[in-house]
């Protein structure tokens, strides 16, 4: 984001007209929820405090009454910032609780994205005091104490807005940043959109945008074999993991699913399963011979494998197809003991769905989530699917996204299970996996999010019907619009005519 302020600057639109559209945004949406009252604006040092002097100026004229607490002198402010803070025409207080005297409303002005130290001082006191007495916060860029880049909290306090600029930083995204910001609004305030083809940003907030051409869908000449079959290696006792991700593989749309299992288990899975395959399994032997069969497009090992040697080494003969392969729960556990050899094994396309738990057995834990994730990648040659209410999905490339459509009712027994499923799913269609992981994670909370409360894990795979009649709409919409527009056009064949189109499809689909 520093870069794209240098170039917006450059390209000829200054700081002090940026500052005046992103202090004039943050009180737009202010007025959009609250009614006027009184506000406290706390301002820093830095462009984030020059926000807040513009904020501060436009709430007051919207009849708001406001006070104004500020780090420093206005005489040892500088460019921009020195600027909006001589046209406040009121007071400007040192920054103390006192300014929170009957606030019904605290604007976070303090510091922006980039603070990189812990709270303090002045700042950590009044920060504390707004706490204390559950004053609404709205915060401009982060709530203060927030790391843009990693979404650690240094002493923030929880904010009920947070009004960005341009694009939402990773912070915005990960926990505990996601949490604290509250609701969050990106606004524009003039930088230019053909700035990010400049900057080339690696990280990316997931959504259909990124995957959803790349989305397998059934062709009109094909066949279930043309689909893909994916194999799931079943568990014993623990048997429900293996056959929830098998019916998600299935609702996937992999074209054939088939669970192989002990001799023991064969009766639970056949019993529980109709449309899914079984197939038993006893020795090493006819496992390898198994998995020769090259009709086998992806593997799934993991969900209630067992921890130990015979889940290591099946994960080992099937990474060594070369075909994709998915390991999870306890395939990745089974590596604890040596994790350079899973490395080692990894030759093909492969995905790796870990909780922090199972990563950290496995992976250095230190750091922020994202840099994990992407340094996990880069070690496995793996796909890393880091799995949590901010899964990030990353790739031995650098390339990550951090996915934000998880509700809370996710977290119940067996959804990791239904994400591995997911996945598979679409491995199985030969979707390329960094694509497959981000499109599975997204589903899986679309899925849930669609269900609502009370949400069990067996409940997702049916629930994934719905999720991709919506995208296949909207796949249909994005491909129709600019020429139905034409046609609109056309048929009405004026200028009234254009401009009906442009305002029912929208300037820049037509």
């Amino acid at each position: 984001m520093a870069e794209v302020d240098r170039l917006t600057v450059t390209g000829g639109v200054s700081t002090i007209i940026l500052m005046e559209n992103a202090g004039a945004e943050v009180a737009r949406e202010i007025g959009r929820r609250w009614s006027p009252g009184r506000a406290a604006v706390l301002c820093g040092t830095g462009g984030n405090g020059g926000d807040g002097f513009v904020a501060a100026r436009h709430l007051s004229e919207a009849g708001w009454t406001v006070r104004v607490a500020s780090l420093g002198r206005v005489d040892d402010l500088a460019g921009a910032t020195r600027h909006h803070a001589e046209l406040w025409r009121g007071r400007i207080e040192p920054l103390a609780a006192a300014a929170l005297e009957d606030a019904d409303l605290v604007v976070d002005a303090l510091f922006g994205a980039g603070l990189d130290r812990p709270l303090d001082g002045a700042s950590l006191e009044i920060l504390t005091a707004v706490a204390k007495r559950r004053i609404p916060v709205v915060a401009i860029d982060v709530p203060s104490g927030v790391m843009g880049d990693s979404g650690a909290s240094l002493g923030a306090v929880q904010a009920a807005l947070t009004v960005t600029f341009f694009r939402k930083k990773p912070g915005h995204l990960l926990l505990p940043g996601k949490k604290l910001c509250g609701e969050l609004r990106v606004a524009d305030i003039g930088m230019p959109p053909a700035v990010l083809a400049e900057v080339s940003p690696d990280t990316f907030e997931n959504g259909p945008e990124h995957w959803l051409a790349e989305l397998p869908r059934p062709e009109d000449d094909g066949n279930k074999f043309t689909r893909g079959h994916a194999l799931v290696c079943g568990g014993y006792p623990t048997t429900g993991a293996a056959r929830m991700a098998a019916r998600a593989a299935a609702r996937a749309g992999a074209g054939l699913t088939t669970v192989v299992v002990p001799s023991v288990a064969l009766p639970i899975y056949a019993g529980a399963l109709t449309s899914i395959m079984v197939r038993a399994v006893e020795t090493s032997d006819e496992f390898d011979e198994l998995i020769k069969d090259p009709r086998l497009t992806a593997f799934l090992l993991g969900p209630g494998a067992g921890v130990g040697e015979e889940t290591r080494l099946r994960a080992l003969a099937l990474l060594a197809t070369g075909r994709a392969t998915l390991l999870d729960a306890d395939a990745l556990t089974s590596f604890r003991e040596n994790p350079s050899a899973l490395d080692q094994a990894i030759k093909g396309p492969c995905v790796l769905t870990p909780h922090d738990g199972e990563f950290a057995r496995i992976f250095d834990p230190s750091g922020d989530k994202l840099s994990r994730a992407r340094r996990a990648a880069r070690r496995s040659g793996a796909i890393i699917v880091l799995k949590g209410a901010d899964t990030v999905v990353a790739a031995p490339d650098g390339r990550a996204v951090i996915n934000a459509n998880a509700p809370a009712a996710l977290a119940t027994a067996g959804a990791g299970d239904v994400l591995g499923g997911i996945i598979l799913g679409l491995l199985a269609q030969g979707m390329e996996p960094f694509l497959a992981a981000a499109a599975g994670v997204w589903l899986h909370g679309a899925a849930a999010v669609a269900f609502g409360p009370g949400l069990i894990a067996e409940d997702l795979p049916d629930l994934l019907p719905g999720v991709f009649r919506q995208l296949e709409n909207r796949r249909l919409g994005d491909d129709h619009k600019p020429a139905d527009a034409i046609r609109c056009i056309r048929r009405r064949g004026s200028p009234t005519g254009a401009a009906g189109a442009i305002k029912h499809y929208g300037r820049d689909d037509t």
